[in-house]
């Protein structure tokens, strides 16, 4: 009996023994000021690897019990590598690993610059980048509010009543913004309106900002710059991820994403944007709905696949519709279309697909597509538009090194743009409907020559030829310069843009109804000259503080600009090519800091001049201010574990389309600003909690923005032969309806509140 006991002793101390092999490592990252979500931390040679979640943590079991060396990693921070050990008496360990950043994050890969990847240090054109974490500091339901506090952009609303808008980069207007998704030309031409709502932000890893011309590259429309959004990889992006708030306004959104796996070769990233505002509100009292009505949903679906020698094949889609409406408040469908009661009702429905494959060859030939298609069904007032899209392009991209200095890239392109509405735009002159079919072939080059280990040249040059305007050549020109220590960037840059314009995808004022579309000729395209000079400081100091200074300054020389005139008729715009020339310059500052006390600010400004000259006389742009600033600034409470995001914007005085010399209402907007606080608390699990204030000094534009109105319709405006409002005693000031005096938006203060997961 005692040899049988003392058998089940070493047995047991045996089996104990061999369980108490295994360890658990727990490790959570972190930097100067906050936890570090998507570090790479792995224990080289072995299996156990993975991303941080939203607390910057990870854990590995069952690790046997050895030497490893940990290795973590992060774009824009220094590498850690350290050796760790696990025995039976140090079987389970917590560590906390503190990553350092890197200079100006220049390890960050950049892809809009030249169409190949390459670090933000290395890239000859400066590139912006802007990840996700910068966005929510301020949350908002579009990419297109977002890009509110990034300096030199300005998102701007074009009418009072819908709400639609577009982007302006250094002062020049939406039109001449080329927006992309992952490097494909996505939203242009009729989307340009609509198409940067519904993006799912969840799914956003960052966005690329490159000011300047960038046609070579890129074509027609990219002659003010671009903003190119990149969604997340499948392969890193969380397993689930969700992110809902809602205002006081009454307004929810919602941005769900899931990943999974299809079998071994395939994965997914499937996203869902959900917004719904249905809380009509007039508190400026003029009649109309403040903000439009809007319900919307996005489906968003990205698949990447292994496939051999690590060749590339991606590919997504995207599915937005939505419902909007604003006008008078006692407005409902029954009155859609007519003269009873002013609304202006928008039905979109679009369609995208887009995606990059990499050929099985030895040469690293790349095939990029995309193709979308957007239907519009609309009313103005009793102005019906409905219009239809449809553009396909593909694009073949031959890169190679040819040496240990120059980088090759070539590519020839094809897009083909469909577009048909219920507009002359669309109208023959005998009556006819004579839908838009326009070819696009075009060839471009590139060289990236690296002369040195400080300096690096860029050549490159573009010919389309627009099957109804003829050639188009554009060649671009870029040097950059970095000290040995590569603490200073120099760069220079020369380019040509052109722009083929579409009025009527592009002026919302076009559609309202309440003034006449006039073309006083045949419009061409136009071009432009474009200088940029760019100079980037680093400075580190003693305890770790870490500040950037980046500097530009830029000039575009228009011909050929095609300018809408509200001016010289109240009741028309009138479209024609400038007869002079158009120029926009200005310098533009961001200073980036990083504290060693969990702080962190970013703050810019930028001072452009924006004018035409026709006939020996100039004119300063509409809506286009000659200083704005934006800052961003953020701080942890280490002892409460909650950070703090103040942000905001400020605007000087703006040239604004008065109609006439009678017309009451100030000829320049005021100064203004609206600012946001927000407070994030991290819980358990990977939760988050976050509520602040949006627009904290409740600035609303006037109440009289929009002209006449209680008489919509001009059904009390009396006219002259000529078509001119008159004065009389029921209108004094010779006004007619008119929706187009707008700089700001309507919305004032209002508390917020959301929550948002990320499961790994």
């Amino acid at each position: 009996m005692k040899t049988i006991l003392l058998y089940i002793v070493i047995i047991s101390g045996l089996n104990l023994t061999a369980f108490a092999q295994n360890g658990t490592l727990k490790i959570q990252v972190t930097s100067q000021a906050e936890n570090v979500e998507f570090a790479s931390v792995s224990l080289k040679n072995t299996a156990f690897g993975g991303l941080t979640n939203e607390n910057g943590e990870i854990t590995f079991s069952k690790i046997p019990f050895g030497s490893y060396e940990l290795s973590v990693t992060m774009i824009g921070y220094k590498k850690y590598s350290g050796i760790i050990k696990l025995t039976a008496q140090n079987a389970s360990q917590t560590l906390v690993i503190t990553l350092l950043e890197d200079n100006l994050q220049l390890a960050e890969v950049v892809v809009s610059g030249t169409m190949k990847e390459v670090s933000k240090l290395d890239s000859p054109v400066p590139v912006e980048v802007y990840t996700s974490k910068f966005f929510r500091a301020n949350p908002t339901p579009s990419i297109f509010e977002s890009l509110q506090n990034v300096n030199g952009v300005r998102p701007q609303l074009n009418c009072n009543v819908c709400n639609t808008g577009d982007i302006h980069i250094n002062g020049l207007e939406g039109p001449y913004t080329m927006i992309l998704i992952d490097g494909m030309p996505i939203v242009s031409g009729l989307s340009t309106v609509y198409g940067l709502t519904g993006i799912p932000q969840a799914l956003i890893e960052r966005v690329e900002v490159v000011k300047g011309p960038a046609s070579t590259l890129y074509g027609s429309e990219a002659v003010g710059g671009l903003v190119n959004i990149i969604t997340k990889s499948p392969d890193k992006a969380p397993k689930f991820s969700a992110d809902i708030f809602s205002t006081t306004w009454a307004d929810v959104n919602a941005d769900i994403g899931v990943k999974f796996n299809a079998g071994k070769k395939a994965s997914s990233l499937l996203g869902i944007n959900y917004f719904k505002y249905q809380n009509p509100i007039d508190n400026n009292g003029d009649g109309f709905t403040d903000i439009t009505l809007q319900n919307r949903i996005s489906v968003f679906n990205k698949w990447s696949f292994d496939r051999k020698d690590n060749r590339v094949f991606n590919i997504a889609a995207r599915y937005i519709y939505e419902d909007r409406w604003g006008g008078e408040m006692r407005w409902s469908p029954e009155f859609r279309g007519g003269e009873d009661v002013y609304g202006e009702s928008i039905f979109t429905s679009r369609w995208e697909t887009f995606g990059v494959y990499q050929l099985p060859t030895n040469e690293d030939l790349k095939f990029q597509f995309s193709t979308n298609g957007h239907k519009q069904n609309s009313v103005y007032g009793s102005t019906v538009y409905n219009a239809d899209q449809y553009i396909g392009f593909g694009q073949l991209l031959w890169s190679k090194k040819l040496n240990t200095k120059h980088d090759f890239l070539s590519g020839a392109a094809l897009r083909y743009t469909y577009y048909d509405d219920n507009t002359p735009a669309t109208g023959a002159a005998d009556g006819v409907n004579a839908p838009s079919k326009i070819f696009l072939p075009g060839i471009f080059m590139q060289d990236e020559w690296t002369i040195n280990s400080q300096n690096k040249l860029l050549m490159s040059a573009r010919y389309d030829y627009n099957s109804v305007h003829g050639s188009i050549l554009s060649p671009r020109l870029n040097y950059k310069w970095n000290s040995t220590d590569r603490m200073n960037i120099l760069r220079l840059s020369v380019g040509n843009g052109y722009r083929v314009a579409n009025v009527f995808t592009e002026d919302h004022a076009a559609l309202t109804g309440a003034r006449q579309v006039l073309f006083e000729e045949e419009l061409n395209p136009e071009t432009s000259w474009n200088t940029n000079l760019n100079f980037v400081k680093q400075i580190f100091t003693d305890n770790n503080t870490f500040i950037t200074l980046d500097a530009t300054a830029f000039y575009t020389y228009f011909s050929n600009k095609i300018i809408p005139d509200y001016l010289t008729d109240p009741n028309k715009i009138i479209y024609a090519n400038l007869d002079g020339f158009a120029v926009s310059r200005g310098f533009s500052m961001n200073l980036n800091a990083s504290f060693t006390n969990s702080l962190k600010m970013n703050i810019g400004g930028t001072f452009q001049d924006v004018f035409n000259e026709e006939n020996g006389e100039r004119q300063v742009q509409l809506l286009t201010e000659r200083f704005s600033g934006v800052w961003s600034v953020g701080y942890t409470i280490p002892s409460w574990n909650v950070s703090v995001d103040y942000t905001g914007n400020i605007y000087a005085p703006m040239r604004l389309p008065t109609l006439g010399e009678l017309d009451p209402r100030p000829e320049f907007s005021p100064w203004w600003s609206v600012q946001n606080i927000q407070l994030t608390k991290p819980l358990r699990n990977g939760w988050k909690i976050y509520g602040g204030v949006k627009n904290l000094l409740n600035f609303t534009p006037p109440a009289n923005s929009i002209a006449r109105s209680f008489d919509p319709f001009d059904k009390n405006v009396e006219f002259n032969a000529d078509g001119q409002a008159i004065p009389t005693a029921d209108n004094p000031y010779a006004l007619t309806f008119d929706p187009t005096y707008v700089f700001a938006p309507n919305q004032g203060r209002r508390a917020f509140f959301g929550v948002r997961v990320s499961l790994k």
